[in-house]
């Protein structure tokens, strides 16, 4: 359940270009055709999936405070969190420049159609924002980690293709001429933000907190009774 509500979680609700707005030049500048946000957006969650479940394993066993402890004891108290940014960024750069060359070796009509995009994952806030968001969420366990790149990767791909599905149906209609380009783009983000904000109450357990908060009121309510019952019991045994 916990993978579950992790992963439609980042996909959805902490959705990396509606509620976070990271990821948004990439978002911009490669929405405009359906064929190069699908590979882009393809990339990144390829990428996503490599780069949080490596630096989750970089946190863990080298960037915590006390997480040297596996080298001895006179490593326990060594605290290199300050190395995080730079280590994560170093991950993500050579990620994508492995996945860049492999890609060329062993696929070049996949790397000739991907073009430019590949290199431009290394910029990408998003990816930086997913190792960035794991490490303060203190995700606990690899599998979660690996979890939440998938989800944050296809969160971001399914808002490069929507916005890039209407940008080409767009190009159609009547837009006001102060409004075309970026203007109507960041109006109808805008707009996409507020819908994917309506899932903010899938999965927070509130369900689950009101049957509680009932069961507390009813126990309560419970005691209440009992004691004047009591006082009631003793009220009777002094008048008679």
């Amino acid at each position: 359940m916990e993978h579950i509500e992790l992963f439609f979680k980042s996909i959805f609700i902490d959705n990396m270009v509606f509620a976070t707005f990271l990821g948004m030049c990439s978002y911009l500048a490669v929405s405009k055709k359906v064929s190069t946000a699908v590979g882009l957006g393809a990339a990144v969650i390829f990428v996503l999936a490599i780069t949080v479940p490596l630096n989750w394993l970089l946190d863990q066993y080298l960037l915590q405070p006390g997480a040297l402890s596996w080298l001895g004891a006179e490593y326990a108290d060594y605290d290199l969190s300050f190395l995080s940014f730079i280590m994560f960024i170093a991950t993500i750069a050579t990620m994508v420049q492995l996945v860049e060359i492999v890609v060329e070796k062993f696929s070049p009509s996949l790397y000739n159609s991907l073009g430019i995009f590949l290199p431009l994952i290394a910029v990408n806030c998003a990816i930086l924002g997913g190792s960035l968001f794991m490490q303060s969420r203190e995700i606990p366990t690899l599998g979660l980690a690996l979890n939440y790149g998938v989800g944050s990767g296809i969160g971001w791909f399914l808002a490069i293709l929507a916005i890039a599905a209407i940008r080409e149906k767009i190009r159609y209609s009547n837009v006001p001429p102060a409004l075309r380009g970026l203007g109507i783009t960041f109006i109808i983000t805008g707009l996409m933000a507020i819908g994917f904000m309506s899932f903010g109450g899938m999965l927070t357990g509130g369900d689950d907190e009101a049957p509680k908060a009932d069961e507390a009121t009813q126990v309560e309510a419970s005691k209440e009774d009992l004691n004047k019952e009591k006082v009631l019991a003793n009220n009777i045994k002094v008048n008679e």
